[in-house]
């Protein structure tokens, strides 16, 4: 099944550590971030004002779904 948007970044992370670099690029410490287990990848990126439907594909394609 493909990342979405309501997926929890925690999840994501784990399930998919390919993942990580696409979250490092954009500077987001989710890693170690509390709110990281909670979130999901839409309440996390928008809050950082990044555009929530491109940074999902781009979690897609590391992920290779």
């Amino acid at each position: 099944m493909k990342i979405t948007k309501e997926d929890k970044i925690t999840e994501v992370l784990e399930k998919y550590p390919a993942t990580v670099e696409v979250f490092m690029r954009y500077q987001l410490p989710c890693l170690g971030c509390f709110a990281a287990h909670y979130e999901t990848l839409e309440q996390g990126l928008s809050v950082h004002g990044i555009d929530v439907e491109g940074v999902v594909e781009e979690l897609n394609e590391a992920a290779g779904l």
